[in-house]
């Protein structure tokens, strides 16, 4: 085939890269990224900001200054050393490390004006400035604000003699207990007392015993106001905002609100109390009114405004404001940001909020659990050891650093609340299930922590909306979309006696529209087995079906019965319709090889029962035969009688544990190619459904020529044929007189199995055995072989004292020669040795793939291709590769916070195939550039292939 060669503009890269007779002209740009910046702060709230602005393509560096363990060499994020009160020279430092924007995460910077000397300085800086910081560092000054604005709050007064606070409190006309430091107090200075005397105290001690400082100099002392507390902040350019999805904090130390206050002990977003009306009502009376009522007094407000409410049943009211993110509300927020982070800063910084508003993910719940030092809020340790955070990132979640330094190579406490650990998941109690398991991992002495993150949303679901049968795993609407998929698929299976009709308590069937006159009725029951792995794994699921079809209606062959009807059951942890159907057609197809109708089932989904993507089949037959035909007629079997053996269509479904284990333990994967023209998987060949013997077989059993039927099923030659004869006979059979199909040479091989071993667990090519006379054993076989391959294999002999019930003579030669002639052409090694493995990155109908797949499976391709990824769901070319037995995986993009999120996770998929190329076919994705660089050299774009 031809090449086509491409121009190679500045910027891009061109790679060549031959795979057997294939050449593929690749070329890759590498995008430059522009801007570092630099975060102001030491806790999990920056180590979040940090974490969400490195995911921006915009971002090459993120300093965070000073930082912590978590921040130091992570990445593109590291710590600097520079001096953050002294603006002059962190001005200059900007300038000579190019920074494009400064992020102030806490409250006293900004209170000291850092926003004010930056952009003095010509250095872009997102956060208010220290005017339009007082609404956190002065709450004497907010209350007022409020009042003049008309946001509602609760009733208050400010004081700076304490003796005129306590009178005020003994004398208010509402609830008094409310005392606040009205400067900053690291989030510490609010005290909520049970009575007059505990907030007469509280005062004392703020402003004699002067416990957080100058801060305490003014207080505040309002009303206590009752109902649920919740944080509502959002993004503002000082005239738009763009509220973020609301959040609750937990302040208290302890479980059920117990124990000190604190900085936070957890967070969890969004919160189900506030409604989405009651979202719109907040934004319009407390924060646009705030942002309109700052811009009025000339004092502008850009960058994050955290509204703390209450609400009560007044309404929503004000408690307070803080003029930055929260810690911890910031590390369950920013997780649920779908926007770049970078981008919105900027808009904010430009006053073009309103042209770039941020989107969030939907459907989508965060819950965040801090673990803090032994002794916090008072004094604590420092220095003790902290592991698991290995193992807490494994379980997919995010450890955010706070109180976190390095020492000697290993990661220490440094603070009070030394990390966070935030898990994002479809619903809080999963949320907050995961985050639990994420601490449990991490260890360190004496580690605080509550278990009881969301509580109150918990409470509040299951009160206002009560649980459901959904929110609890089972979707009864999917259940009844399955119903009506496959209706019609049971009625195509109607016959005489039933018209196969779904949908009421239980199905019926008339024997005599049947044409039975003295029926007896046979029923029998059965799986599929460990089969069901092999389905999963290769996610084939429209044969499997007719297995559990026929395992049924094969045995009850046993007794000469005809099947009648067919019943399902289908069991899963989470019903996928897709897959359901997929399954049920595949048994409705069956029936209608069988001759039996499909007149009902059960699909249950049990949640927690099994893992996600896993499912169990069972079947029920029932049949009938006449009574004066029933088999088998011991009495008729006599010495000397014929053994006709009824080829199987291979392992059929019994012994797939022990086949699991064999392709386990050899050079091949359920992927692998095999056959003759090597368009066959070995999960194919292995999925090859299990023959249905009724409709060929019944004329034949009814001739009254047959004396038994034996279902050669679980337990093999060897003990299914003793089960129809009496007990003085045996058989003796000879496995040079039938075709063993070669995989059972293969499985013999592998496993190193021993005779008894295979003719014990498989059927060696035999799927059923007729007993029959001796003088019309040749015209038996003659009616058999009109539909099945089939051979005279052995006779009926008596069976001496000690002797085994079932003699397979020459099985080990048959098993010998008929691999010598055939499995090395037919089933071949997984790959040569020297081959590459190549992974492939999709979006659609993979035409280039198709081609990539046609030339890696000639003998001289130098490449194998091992996954195939795309970042959209039910796409053609996923088909495709499932269709040549190559794994596949979706990873949608839409599911990821940034590029660099989505492009994460698919290096862990490609790291976990070993995949050593990748080559990008159709891929309509731009890639990060960490992972362009980690892959530089090892990743092409198929341009042409054919």
């Amino acid at each position: 085939m031809g090449e086509k060669h491409m121009p190679c503009p500045i910027n891009w890269l061109n790679i060549w890269y031959a795979s057997g007779k294939i050449t593929f002209p690749l070329e890759i740009r590498f995008g430059l990224m522009a801007d570092r910046v630099l975060v102001i702060g030491s806790g999990g709230r920056e180590h979040a900001l940090a974490w969400k602005l490195a995911q921006s393509p915009h971002v090459k560096q993120v300093f965070v200054a000073p930082g912590n363990a978590g921040t130091a060499n992570s990445g593109k994020i590291s710590n600097s050393a520079v001096s953050v009160s002294n603006h002059a020279a962190l001005a200059q430092f900007c300038r000579d490390q190019e920074i494009r924007l400064v992020v102030v995460g806490p409250e006293v910077p900004l209170a000291a004006g850092i926003v004010d000397d930056l952009t003095a300085a010509g250095v872009r800086c997102f956060g208010p400035t220290a005017k339009a910081a007082q609404l956190e560092s002065s709450k004497s000054f907010t209350k007022s604000f409020l009042d003049r604005h008309g946001i509602p709050t609760a009733r208050w007064k400010s004081f700076t003699d304490p003796k005129a606070a306590c009178s005020f409190i003994n004398s208010a006309n509402f609830p008094a207990l409310v005392v606040k430091a009205s400067g900053l107090a690291a989030g510490k200075g609010v005290i909520v007392a049970s009575n007059k005397e505990e907030a007469c105290k509280a005062v004392n001690e703020i402003m004699q015993d002067k416990t957080f400082g100058t801060a305490g100099e003014t207080v505040v002392v309002e009303e206590l106001l009752e109902g649920e507390e919740v944080s509502c902040l959002c993004f503002t350019d000082g005239v738009t905002i763009a509220p973020m999805p609301p959040a609750q904090d937990h302040k208290r130390l302890k479980d059920g609100d117990e124990g000190p206050n604190t900085g936070g002990m957890g967070a969890y977003s969004p919160a189900p109390q506030i409604s989405k009306d009651l979202l719109l009502k907040i934004g319009e009376t407390v924060l646009q009114r705030t942002v309109d009522g700052m811009r009025k007094e000339g004092i502008p407000y850009l960058g994050v405004l955290y509204a703390g409410l209450m609400l009560t049943k007044d309404g929503p009211k004000v408690l307070e404001f803080n003029c930055r993110f929260g810690d911890p509300e910031c590390q369950v927020i920013l997780p649920l940001l779908k926007s770049d982070l970078y981008e919105v800063m900027q808009a904010v910084i430009n006053k073009k909020l309103s042209s770039s508003m941020p989107i969030w993910y939907e459907d989508s719940a965060a819950v965040t659990v801090v673990m803090a030092s032994e002794g916090y809020p008072g004094t604590y340790p420092k220095g003790l050891e902290i592991t698991g955070l290995s193992k807490a990132k494994e379980l997919g979640l995010e450890v955010f650093h706070a109180g976190t330094a390095l020492k000697d190579g290993k990661v220490v406490t440094n603070g009070g609340r030394v990390l966070t650990v935030t898990a994002i998941k479809e619903d809080l109690m999963t949320a907050l299930q995961e985050a639990n398991k994420g601490v449990a991992a991490i260890n360190f002495k004496g580690s605080i922590y509550r278990k009881d993150i969301g509580y109150r949303a918990i409470a509040f679901l299951s009160q206002s909306r009560g649980l459901t049968y959904k929110n609890s795993g089972v979707d009864i609407a999917a259940g009844n979309i399955l119903v009506q998929k496959i209706k019609p698929l049971a009625a195509a299976t109607s016959r005489s006696g039933c018209n196969a009709e779904l949908g009421g308590f239980a199905g019926l069937f008339d024997l005599k529209a049947a044409g039975y006159k003295d029926p007896i009725l046979v029923s029998g029951t059965d799986g599929v087995g460990t089969k069901l792995k092999i389905a999963q794994v290769c996610k084939k699921h429209d044969t499997i079906g007719q297995d559990l079809v026929a395992m049924c209606v094969n045995d009850i062959l046993a007794q000469g019965a005809e099947p009648l009807f067919f019943l399902d059951y289908f069991a899963c942890g989470k019903l996928d319709v897709e897959v359901a159907q997929g399954v049920i057609a595949g048994i409705a197809e069956a029936c209608q090889k069988a001759g039996c109708a499909l007149l009902g089932g059960e699909t249950a989904e049990m949640p927690g029962m099994y893992p996600p993507g896993e499912y169990d089949l069972a079947g029920f037959a029932v049949g009938a035969v006449e009574r004066g035909q029933m088999l088998p007629q011991l009495e008729r079997i006599a010495d000397g009688d014929v053994v006709i053996g009824v080829a199987s269509s291979g392992v059929h479904s019994n012994g797939y544990s022990l086949v699991r284990r064999i392709v386990e333990k050899s050079s091949l994967d359920f992927s692998s190619q095999v056959g003759v023209s090597g368009d066959q998987t070995l999960g194919d060949l292995l999925l090859t459904p299990t023959k249905i013997y009724s409709k060929t077989l019944l004329p034949v059993l009814r001739s009254g020529h047959v004396k038994a039927y034996a279902h050669i099923t679980g337990g093999g030659l060897l003990e299914n044929i003793p089960r129809v004869l009496p007990d003085s006979f045996g058989v003796v059979l000879d496995a040079l007189s039938w075709k063993i199909p070669e995989i059972f040479c293969w499985l013999h091989k592998e496993g190193n199995l021993s005779e008894e071993e295979m003719a014990r667990t498989f059927n060696c090519g035999i799927g059923a055995v007729l007993v029959v006379q001796k003088e019309l054993a040749q015209q038996v076989l003659k009616d058999v072989q009109k539909h099945e391959a089939a051979w005279l294999i052995g006779k009926v002999v008596p069976l001496q004292k000690g002797s085994a019930h079932v003699k397979v003579h020459n099985l080990l030669q048959a098993l010998q020669a008929n691999r010598s002639l055939s499995v090395h052409s037919h089933i071949q090694g997984k790959i040569q040795t020297n081959k590459v493995k190549v992974g492939v990155l999709i979006s659609g109908t993979g035409t280039n793939l198709e081609a990539l797949i046609n030339s890696t499976k000639k003998p001289t391709s130098f490449a194998e291709i091992v996954l195939v990824v795309s970042n959209k769901a039910g796409v053609e070319g996923l088909r495709k590769a499932e269709r040549a037995g190559i794994p596949t995986r979706v990873i949608d993009h839409k599911l990821y916070g940034s590029r660099t999120e989505f492009d994460s996770a698919v290096d862990r998929v490609l790291e976990e195939f070993s995949v050593e190329l990748i080559c990008l076919a159709g891929f309509m994705r731009i890639l990060s550039g960490p992972f362009v660089k980690k892959w530089e050299g090892k990743c092409c774009i198929i341009l042409y292939a054919s």
